[in-house]
């Protein structure tokens, strides 16, 4: 290729990405479930998105800390928690959609959280107790948690021990340190299929309201034909046949388009003081 046909690309890739809406210098991240193991498979899933949206970040970018990336000035595309998009995020970012998981909680693209504890026994019998939490802003790890048990706009009762992460959710209830904890039912898939050790003993007390799946996020200066084109990407590549393997790895079935309204009803799950 000549130095000529060389310069005339690189200028229309630039011009394509201007008019998404877009820098060329930005970050994506889907990196809500980092499991190790999962990791190739939404690589792989990337790259097939950016073969068919070449404006994309080249690679996805896996966060240690992805709070952070949600108001990152480099976002493009990301993935967050219903929660902190209804209550920090809404005005900031667009909702691009989210996925239908083939696992025993998820109805199309909406699921439950579970509730597990060590002890088999009423929910309501839970209330008061020590409770292991990811964080505050988690819908399935606290929102539900305290709604399932309370009610909606209750409060919860007991004592809480902030973990960081599901994971250490699951262990804290393991090792006695906590009673119960409400669980994203994919990771808890996930956990249960990679660390089956760790799962070994805990039973499932009850479940959170249905609420939709995580969801995928852009930056908000996406054109809305761009948004168009990026959903588009991200289903078809989910439906490929090579993508396959790596939909069972991911434990999904298919992407499915959203907007911000289907989430704000969210908010009325609020829980109280």
């Amino acid at each position: 290729m000549t130095e000529q046909r060389v310069t005339e690309q690189r200028v229309t890739e630039q011009q394509v990405t201007e008019q998404a809406g877009v820098s060329r210098e930005g970050e994506a991240g889907l990196g809500m479930y980092p499991f190790p193991q999962l990791r190739a498979a939404y690589d792989a899933y990337w790259h097939a998105i950016r073969r068919r949206v070449p404006w994309l970040p080249a690679d996805l970018t896996w966060h240690a800390d992805v709070h952070s990336s949600w108001r990152s000035p480099d976002l493009v595309v990301g993935y967050t928690c219903g929660w902190p998009l209804v209550t920090q995020l809404a005005d900031q970012v667009q909702v691009v959609g989210t996925f239908e998981f083939a696992i025993p909680e998820a109805v199309a693209h909406r699921y439950r959280s579970v509730i597990l504890a060590r002890n088999d026994a009423p929910l309501a019998s839970f209330a008061g107790a020590m409770a292991a939490v990811n964080g505050p802003d988690s819908l399935s790890g606290w929102v539900s948690l305290v709604t399932a048990v309370h009610g909606t706009g209750g409060a919860w009762t007991g004592e809480v021990r902030w973990t960081g992460a599901h994971l250490e959710s699951v262990r804290a209830v393991k090792s006695g340190l906590a009673q119960l904890a409400s669980i994203d039912s994919v990771s808890w898939a996930h956990i249960s299929r990679l660390e089956p050790e760790l799962v070994d003993g805990l039973v499932l007390v009850g479940n959170g309201p249905e609420v939709p799946c995580l969801p995928v996020i852009a930056t908000r200066h996406l054109t809305p034909d761009a948004i168009d084109e990026l959903r588009a990407a991200m289903a078809a590549s989910l439906a490929e046949p090579a993508m396959a393997a790596h939909r069972n790895a991911m434990l999904i079935r298919s992407f499915v388009p959203l907007d911000l309204a289907d989430y704000l009803p969210l908010l009325e799950l609020a829980p109280g003081v």
